[in-house]
């Protein structure tokens, strides 16, 4: 599925809602993360849907945040779907508390600039 404007906007959404749901689950505090094995599923599979949901953003898109590391972003989802005898939940935290932030922000960037394109007419 390649991306357009407005699927841009509907995976944009759909990502601004997994990060959402990640400060929800955690608070922002590593302890609950580290001592809820329900949380730490949570924030696992929600981490994975924004890396799946990242690569189907069109690269038009994607080239508005270049210091986003894409492909390392796709890289992270392989690793946490196919670990499947354990998942280093130091690195997991690590994303969240460290990367997530930054790509939160250039979703925001990315859902102005895909709406002001998509509101220009062809």
């Amino acid at each position: 599925m390649k991306g357009g404007e407005g699927t841009d906007l509907v995976l944009l959404e759909h990502i601004r809602d997994r990060i959402s749901r990640i400060h929800e689950y955690t608070g922002g505090d590593g302890s609950t993360f580290f001592g809820s094995t329900l949380v730490q599923d949570a924030v696992v599979r929600n981490l994975q849907t924004i890396a799946e949901s990242t690569q189907r953003l069109s690269e038009t898109v994607r080239a508005t945040e270049p210091e986003i590391p894409w492909r390392a972003v796709a890289g992270f989802r392989n690793v946490l779907v196919h670990n499947y005898f354990g998942i280093d939940l130091e690195a997991v935290w690590s994303v969240v508390e460290q990367d997530l932030p930054s790509l939160a922000a250039a979703v925001e960037r990315m859902a102005a600039v895909a709406a002001d394109t998509a509101g220009q007419p062809e």
